[in-house]
């Protein structure tokens, strides 16, 4: 499918819907697992362009996987710390993620590996997460471009009596952070992780850190605001459930506030440990209800969002610093707001997929609606969308975040709608159920 046209929804619609797992837990649990002592399985994982990179690196790596994609199930057999192949090639594709959630693991081997990637991904940020394993011991020789993917990568050589303390700058990135302290406790006797830089980016980091004591870690220390220390200590084999996506129910979310519906997403969880939940609180502050319906199962409560009596949304200004994700799905409804919206804090996202500050901006101007771009921060001004068509520079947020703007407007289409593969790839397919 080349386009994807939106169908315009006329009247509040109440839907019901589940959304895959969480791609941020999927491939942290991934490498957890791999590192882990004896064998993990995960169910409610997330089966997407993203998370297949991952399983396939595993595998070229040499681990023991086996997958169970209709169950939603993969099993790992850890190796405690070390990978099975000492020479391999892997291949990331997009997968940021992935991406540097391997390359740290490989960094802190004792193997020598080649990891290659696509187009896009070659692009993206990696040079401060590589300076922080240079700084541990690891070697890069660079096969095109210096600080950037295809790599072949030297690593350091495990060390668990070995202690180090490191400078990481995270603006661009906090997966550069959540990468070294889940890989360092199997590798190393102590790491000590020192932030420079100016974000304050803690969301993904506390998601990492509380799957780190789910796996049977101690714990990181905070030994000020800025330092990190994490110990020795290995990962326990256990049954790990991932939660559903709560990015990917973001969106279903976003529909019901821009039509005055009513949208469920199935088996969400209270005690979420995913960032993106704070969304739901910005769309409350717009003028959206919020209830939770509980369940007595173990798969967590229902929680139902109501939209404001025709969709009228109020203006807001919002620091999405650290649930950035949102950003588009917050550029995507902010027109049919009743005053400005200002969504601050988003700076690094020009380091995603596309550059999605421009973009956001790009597209919007496309559809006749009026928005200002700044370094850090976009400012988007209500206005009546007009029929175009949105380019999403093979950026998942982008075609999904959009679809919803469609759904007040005539006629909207999303050129490479399929795109989405990347962590939703029935995203269209369930669209399509609500609009019929």
């Amino acid at each position: 499918m080349e386009q994807y046209p939106v169908r315009k929804i006329e009247k509040p619609i109440d839907w019901c819907v589940t959304v895959p797992g969480s791609k941020s837990m999927t491939n942290r649990a991934l490498l957890m697992a791999a590192l882990s002592d004896g064998t993990v399985t995960l169910d409610g994982v997330l089966f997407s362009d993203d998370s297949r990179h991952f399983i396939s690196s595993l595998t070229a790596l040499g681990f023991d996987v086996l997958v169970e994609e209709e169950k939603r199930r993969v099993t790992v057999k850890g190796e405690g710390g070390t990978i099975p192949k000492k020479e391999a090639e892997i291949d990331v594709g997009s997968a940021g993620t992935a991406a540097r959630f391997l390359t740290a693991m490989l960094g802190m081997s004792d193997g020598s590996y080649v990891i290659q990637a696509s187009g896009q991904m070659k692009k993206r940020p990696m040079k401060d997460l590589l300076l922080a394993l240079e700084g541990l011991g690891a070697s890069f020789a660079y096969l095109e471009e210096p600080y950037h993917f295809p790599m072949k990568v030297t690593g350091m050589g495990i060390n668990t009596e070995k202690c180090s303390k490191i400078f990481l700058n995270i603006d661009q990135s906090s997966q550069f952070l959540s990468a070294l302290l889940m890989v360092a406790p199997v590798c190393l006797g102590k790491l000590e992780i020192e932030l420079t830089g100016h974000r304050n980016a803690r969301s993904y980091v506390e998601m990492t850190q509380q799957m780190m004591m789910q796996f049977g870690h101690p714990g990181v220390r905070m030994l000020s605001e800025s330092v990190y220390q994490v110990q020795k200590h290995s990962y326990k084999a256990q049954v790990y459930q991932v939660e559903p996506d709560v990015s990917a129910a973001c969106y279903f979310y976003a529909m019901a506030a821009i039509t005055g519906g009513e949208a469920m997403v199935y088996h969400m969880r209270k005690d979420s440990l995913q960032g993106d939940m704070r969304f739901l609180k910005i769309l409350e502050q717009m003028g959206c209800t919020g209830r939770w319906e509980l369940r007595n199962t173990d798969q967590g409560s229902d929680f139902i969002l109501q939209g404001p009596e025709g969709g009228r949304l109020k203006g807001i200004t919002a620091d999405f610093s650290d649930f950035s994700d949102q950003a588009l799905t917050m550029a995507a409804i902010a027109p049919y707001a009743d005053s400005p919206v200002r969504i601050d804090g988003i700076g690094h996202i020009r380091g995603q997929e596309s550059d999605r500050v421009t973009v956001i901006c790009t597209e919007l101007k496309r559809i006749g609606i009026d928005c200002k771009e700044e370094k850090n921060s976009v400012t988007i001004y209500p206005g009546v969308p007009k029929d175009s068509v949105i380019h999403t520079y093979d950026d998942h947020r982008v075609a999904m975040a959009f679809a919803v703007t469609g759904l007040r407007m005539e006629h909207l289409e999303i050129e490479d709608p399929m795109c989405c593969k990347k962590t939703f790839p029935e995203y269209f397919e369930k669209l399509d159920a609500i609009c019929h």
